[in-house]
């Protein structure tokens, strides 16, 4: 996308705010008017008082230059504070927009994309377009109008004069052009770096333990300097481009003024001019060296917003997780049914899943199990259409869950996963997270009974209203998990998911856990997922996969009976365990 197709995409964004955009021109105008007049008024004032000694001019130049800063003042506040006013509300839609688009964008995209990469663009990124759309704006529009606005008048008192010293503005363009490219290039390094950098502190971050325990402060410290001198450097190529601009273009401008000086002298020895009109036009000369500074200047703010416009927009226009589905699916009784699902993840050279044919009976309970790799989390993943077939179909009571509505689908599955996930909020509202038609106190209390979680929410200072910190950081692993089986319970789904929902915690945390997760599958169709075989051993049917594919499938007897790929691993847990360890 070109830079001009960037600035009109941009301000697009503008036209819902016109009116305030246009009280924002109106204020640049002023102050423009105001900036023509202050050299205009040099002739009339030097000429009639100090050669004519006119006692009128004398009486009213004091007043008039009162007025004359008060409109220019009234001026400049009215047009900064509704660009400023714009702006900002450009950037909070743009940001909203953002925030739209990542909520609908597929899992894989954050596969593809770091942490670090996202936020970047949420905050730095976003802070230069806002520089873009306000200062900038202010900028480009009350400068180009004062430039303009000097020019007409150089041109009214000497159009010959005026005309020479244009000869200077062809290398000028050459110059802020070359420039401007500089730093839309060095800008996109330096938005690259940024994410870089952000991605370090927030791996750090979430990794603290790991860091501590390994010793990693040394590594950690080389990769943060490492990424810190690297974004250092993007930054001093910008400076450098920046800094260069200005005093280049400023020395074209000092030699158009030197012409001038040196052909108003000649004029006034000639006396073809007087002091007054010559003073004037050396005002106006010299007023515009300040618009014209500040508008090569604001090439490196632009081209910085540029460049992040088009990281926003990047993000903006990512294709979100189809949702081309048209039926809206009630309250379903949980009958699932692969039926020839075929699925290989993008750049992968072998299918995650091939050719698998499974139905699930509404409230029975199949668990998945298999080597690391075989297909149980991708099989999980399909069910929510968070990943969709190659080929084959999906069906939820009998519907492809390609024709049901992303919103109906999801509302009637809920999922348990190792990796509980929590907000910075109550626990009630960690429960409540979701309900759509809202919770009511004596809801959210039977869901934590349900999941024999009130024993400890009750020790908690505030009970239900405590705090629980960033994703749960204050409770531990087995109270997270059932918090989260409290939240699964008052969501009331006909198909829950279970990740690995037990294989990170204690045996004792585990044992609250497992009587939690036999309250929430009871009536309910369950997919289990496990590495631990003894979690699994009274689900009503036990599915194997290999390599993708279902290789064997039966109840826990009947797999041990058959002496396959079930029986070969729970011997091999089970010889593990009597030797004081459990494989997961």
């Amino acid at each position: 996308m070109t830079s001009t197709q960037l600035y009109l995409r941009l301000l697009a964004y503008v036209r819902p705010y016109l009116w305030v955009f246009s009280l924002s021109i109106l204020g640049m105008l002023i102050s423009a008017a105001t900036e023509v007049a202050l050299p205009a008024a040099v002739k009339p004032f030097l000429d009639g008082t100090f050669v004519n000694k006119d006692p009128v001019l004398i009486k009213w130049t004091p007043i008039a230059l009162i007025l004359l800063f008060a409109f220019r003042g009234v001026g400049s506040f009215l047009g900064q504070y509704a660009s400023a006013w714009v702006g900002n509300k450009v950037v909070m839609d743009l940001r909203d927009q953002m925030f739209r688009r990542m909520l609908s964008l597929p899992l894989g995209y954050f596969h593809d994309h770091t942490t670090g990469n996202l936020l970047s663009r949420f905050t730095y990124d976003v802070a230069q377009v806002t520089q873009a759309a306000t200062q900038v704006v202010t900028v480009l529009v009350k400068d180009t109008l004062t430039i303009i606005g000097l020019f007409a008048y150089l041109l009214y008192v000497d159009w010959q004069l005026t005309l020479i010293s244009l000869v200077m503005i062809p290398p000028i363009a050459l110059v802020v052009r070359y420039f401007n490219i500089r730093l839309r290039h060095t800008s996109r390094s330096t938005q690259t770096a940024m994410g870089d950098l952000t991605q370090v502190v927030q791996e750090t971050i979430d990794c603290n333990k790991v860091v501590k325990i390994f010793g990693g402060q040394d590594y950690e410290t080389r990769r943060f300097n490492d990424t810190s001198n690297t974004l250092r450097r993007f930054m001093m190529k910008q400076t450098v481009a920046a800094a260069a601009n200005v005093p280049i273009v400023q020395l074209f401008a000092a030699l158009a003024t030197a012409v001038v000086v040196y052909y108003v002298t000649v004029q006034a020895q000639q006396n073809a001019t007087t002091v007054g009109g010559f003073v004037s036009f050396l005002a106006a000369m010299l007023m515009l060296t300040a618009p014209l500074k500040r508008l090569t200047g604001v090439a490196e703010h632009l081209q910085r917003g540029l460049a992040a416009a088009e990281s926003v927009f990047a993000l903006i226009d990512e294709m979100p997780e189809p949702d081309s589905g048209t039926v809206d699916l009630p309250r379903a009784r949980g009958e699932l049914r692969f039926d020839h699902v075929n699925f290989r993840y993008a750049g992968s050279s072998r299918p995650a899943l091939t050719d698998i044919s499974l139905t699930i009976s509404p409230g029975e309970t199949v668990a998945l199990v298999g080597s690391s790799g075989g297909g149980k989390t991708t099989f999980a993943n399909m069910v929510p259409r968070f990943f969709s077939p190659d080929s084959g179909r999906i069906l939820l009571d009998g519907h492809d869950i390609s024709s049901l509505t992303l919103s109906s689908l999801r509302a009637n599955i809920a999922l348990v996963s190792q990796e509980v996930a929590l907000f910075n909020d109550t626990v009630a509202a960690n429960i409540a997270y979701g309900v759509s038609a809202g919770a009511s106190r004596e809801d959210i209390i039977a869901a934590a009974e349900a999941a024999h979680a009130m024993e400890f929410i009750n020790a908690m200072p505030q009970g239900l209203d405590t705090l629980i910190g960033e994703n749960g950081v204050r409770l531990s692993g087995g109270q997270r998990q059932r918090l989260a089986i409290a939240r699964t319970i008052l969501k009331n789904t006909a198909v829950v998911i279970l990740d690995e929902a037990t294989s990170a915690l204690d045996s004792e945390s585990e044992k609250h856990v497992q009587a939690a997760l036999d309250s929430l599958m009871q009536g309910r169709t369950t997919v289990v997922i496990a590495h631990r075989l003894s979690t699994i051993e009274n689900a009503d049917r036990i599915v194997v996969l290999d390599e993708g594919r279902i290789a064997e499938s039966g109840t826990h007897s009947e797999l041990l009976a058959r002496g396959g790929i079930y029986s070969r691993l729970h011997q091999l847990q089970f010889a593990f365990a009597g030797n004081g360890t459990e494989t997961s």
